[in-house]
């Protein structure tokens, strides 16, 4: 009998006991939001929830083992050979406010209540093309002002152990986006008759890999850390929401994703990447369409599981909007598309893709007809349950962002879907509880190391590297 397997298991079963265990003392405080199907176990109660919270720093789960980059193992993000489950948000605005004095200070508090509620990674714009404050003002010609605000913007993310998902150009008009190129392309004398011309004219891709290598390439003047060498980046991401409507096959944007992606990566093989698309189903899997929100869905040219199949790409991509999918209109209905929309993606990622899934934008707009924010906190809620049930098994849940967070004063900015954390505190702390309960999960494999593979360094037969079965936490 091999005991030490034994003892193996006994540390994992004690490690999922004091999971249980810090899980409801968690909750158990009258002023945290619970969420539905909680644990009541009364004989677990203590009064000395401080006592045991703390308790866990000393054993080691707290600590900070380094800024490294994030990496991917198989469906799950990795940090120092630990899981790295996501809890974050996006400020897309962040570069234009650190451009001008004034308003720079701004950064920073958005990154201060963000580490305050235990957000670990923001995603925002590394483009703005021929706007106002553009950094990228006509093609390959930039504003040193504006590129030195993305150092802070960097430099000032790292202080606070919040890492960022970049993303390198819109769809959309906001901040140039696919639009400005083609602009750009006319004014050159180029014969250019649709937006969606940006995917295949060899010209405005052109442009569009000569922004790329500019920002992967550039040297913070703050830090003097090359972008493309910088454990704070995250990811980087093709493109904020490509459609391709001109094409509803999905082939123009299929080869437009599968010439960049091998771009980015040949510029810059270390970080993560992936391509920004709200995971509409397409033409590819049928048998999945029935997941869209309607069925204009499945005609913009994007493709879900083949866009995610794309030597490069090593993450999915999905946002959840049903208030501007489905219906204006708050309703029951809402929540039960975001369970399935969820899950199905989880599933995907899982099953058919074998990567992590990140819902990289989620929110309610206050301007919605019978808005309330009851009902945002049950739209949080239900996000971040579908993840942590997910998380759970070390499931290709990977993690969410919440679109968006925004500090004080900020209000002339808000597209209705602003979260404010000092005027929601309701909001403030969902968001905290499921930032602790991801902390957690992610250094149980730090727990497992103290009280099991030090003592007994199981190795993988012919590979000497450490088992650490992170499925059985």
């Amino acid at each position: 009998m091999d005991y030490s397997q034994i003892d193996i298991t006994c540390g994992t079963l004690l490690l999922q006991l004091l999971f249980i265990l810090f899980m409801y003392l968690d909750t158990s405080n009258a002023d945290s939001p619970k969420m539905e199907d909680e644990m009541n176990i009364p004989w677990l109660h203590s009064s000395n929830n401080n006592d045991f919270y703390f308790g866990l720093r000393n054993f080691g789960v707290m600590e900070d083992e380094g800024w490294t980059m994030v990496q991917k193992h198989g469906n799950q993000f990795m940090v120092n050979g630990q899981p790295f489950y996501v809890n974050g948000f996006n400020t897309y605005w962040l570069m234009v406010f650190a451009a001008d004095q004034s308003t720079r200070a701004k950064v920073t508090e958005v990154f201060q209540q963000a580490s305050s509620v235990g957000l670990t990674v923001c995603r925002t714009w590394a483009f703005n093309d021929g706007q106002w404050r553009a950094l990228q003002k006509s093609p390959a010609v930039y504003d040193e002002q504006v590129f030195q605000a993305l150092d802070f913007v960097i430099s000032e993310a790292k202080k606070f152990k919040i890492r960022l998902i970049l993303s390198l150009v819109n769809n959309w008009e906001a901040y140039g986006g696919k639009s400005q190129y083609v602009k750009w392309g006319k004014a050159a004398g180029l014969n250019l008759t649709s937006d969606d011309d940006f995917f295949s004219h060899p010209t405005l891709k052109g442009y569009y890999k000569a922004h790329v290598k500019m920002v992967l390439d550039r040297v913070n003047t703050v830090n003097n850390v090359t972008y493309k060498d910088d454990p704070t980046i995250f990811a980087w991401e093709l493109m904020n929401e490509p459609r391709c409507e001109s094409d509803p096959s999905g082939n123009k944007l299929q080869a437009w994703l599968e010439e960049m992606a091998v771009y980015v990566k040949s510029i810059d093989p270390k970080h993560l990447l992936e391509i920004g698309v709200e995971g509409f189903y397409g033409p590819s899997t049928l048998n999945r369409v029935q997941f869209n929100p309607n069925t204009y869905a499945q005609q913009v040219g994007t493709d879900f599981i083949r866009n995610h199949q794309i030597l490069g790409v090593d993450f999915a991509s999905v946002h959840i909007y049903p208030d501007s999918w489905i219906s204006q209109s708050i309703s029951d209905a809402h929540i039960d598309f975001t369970k399935a929309w969820m899950q199905s993606h989880i599933d995907d990622a899982e099953n058919f893709l074998g990567m992590p899934v990140v819902f990289g934008e989620f929110g309610v707009s206050a301007k919605d007809p019978g808005y309330n924010s009851t009902y945002r906190d049950t739209f949080l809620n239900t996000v971040y349950k579908t993840l942590l049930n997910s998380t759970k098994m070390g499931g290709g849940g990977g993690g969410s962002l919440l679109w968006q967070l925004f500090p004080e004063g900020t209000d002339y900015m808000d597209d209705g879907y602003a979260v404010v954390l000092s005027k929601s505190p309701s909001t403030s702390d969902i968001v905290s509880l499921q930032s602790r309960r991801l902390k957690t999960f992610n250094s149980l494999c730090s727990w497992r190391c103290h009280w099991g593979c030090k003592k007994h360094h199981h190795r993988h037969p012919g590979t000497g590297s450490t088992l650490l079965y992170h499925d059985e936490l």
